[in-house]
């Protein structure tokens, strides 16, 4: 089965919740024009790293941005995921990546498990409790948040839950643009999954973004990967290569639990 997945790879305005919603609005229009199923959007793309006004942004997950991306889904008749900063409970917020479906539904909510304390989101945020599957037309989709990159268990996780995608949007810096790159190989070829990874671009409290985002196969390779520029990039998914690819080398087969 195929589909087309669109990555909108934008220069992410530092608390500018208007002027990254208008990008994400383009950016969605011209990813339904060229026929994508799915678009996806870097991590705290509404609003960048302005963690310490969390509360002037956050909310909840029917509400603010959340409820704009919803109506974006369904005028586009499209799948749009991303992640924002949510309203778990009074004062306490997360990073959340939701999947809205083309009638404006939320199929799944995701919260970023693990923390990054080089950009100071564990002063400011509540960690997410559980890995999060939704179940598209395409097959299951495991989703992860940037830092999650680094923490190959929650991939094999949904691997094993029978997921042959994984969804991240990022917001991964230039000096380990080599770590990025590597890592999207490595979960991809290790669970024979497709990784999906929508990166920012652009600098922000003196931090530069590395961009190449990246549809990375079963198999290790590049489908499509950007550059560091602003802009959108579009690629077809064929999700049966999942199972020939977890046929011929049958690793899920030979996997032994480690206790």
């Amino acid at each position: 089965m195929q589909f087309t997945v669109s990555l909108g790879q934008m220069d992410v305005k530092l608390g500018q919740p208007d002027a990254n919603l208008k990008t994400v609005r383009t950016l969605t229009a011209e990813a339904a024009q060229r026929g994508a199923d799915v678009v996806v959007f870097p991590e705290l793309w509404s609003t960048g790293y302005d963690l310490e006004r969390a509360g002037q942004y956050a909310t909840g997950l029917d509400a603010g941005n959340f409820a704009a991306v919803a109506e974006l889904a369904r005028r586009y008749r499209i799948h749009i995921l991303g992640s924002m900063l949510s309203l778990i409970e009074p004062g306490k917020y997360g990073n959340t990546a939701v999947w809205f479906g083309p009638e404006g539904g939320i199929l799944g909510a995701y919260t970023k498990l693990h923390l990054f304390r080089l950009m100071d989101e564990h002063h400011y945020l509540m960690p997410g409790e559980t890995p999060t599957i939704v179940e598209t037309p395409w097959g299951k989709a495991g989703l992860a948040i940037c830092y999650d990159l680094r923490f190959p268990e929650l991939f094999r996780h949904y691997a094993l839950a029978g997921a042959g995608l994984v969804f991240l949007p990022a917001e991964w810096p230039h000096p380990r643009r080599a770590h990025w790159r590597t890592l999207l190989r490595a979960r991809a070829i290790e669970n024979q999954s497709y990784v999906v990874a929508c990166n920012r671009v652009g600098e922000s409290k003196g931090v530069r973004f590395c961009g190449h985002s990246a549809v990375i196969d079963p198999w290790g390779e590049t489908v499509v990967e950007g550059n560091e520029d602003e802009g959108l990039l579009t690629a077809t998914i064929d999700t049966d290569l999942v199972a020939e690819v977890r046929a011929k080398i049958p690793v899920f087969e030979d996997w032994r639990p480690i206790e």
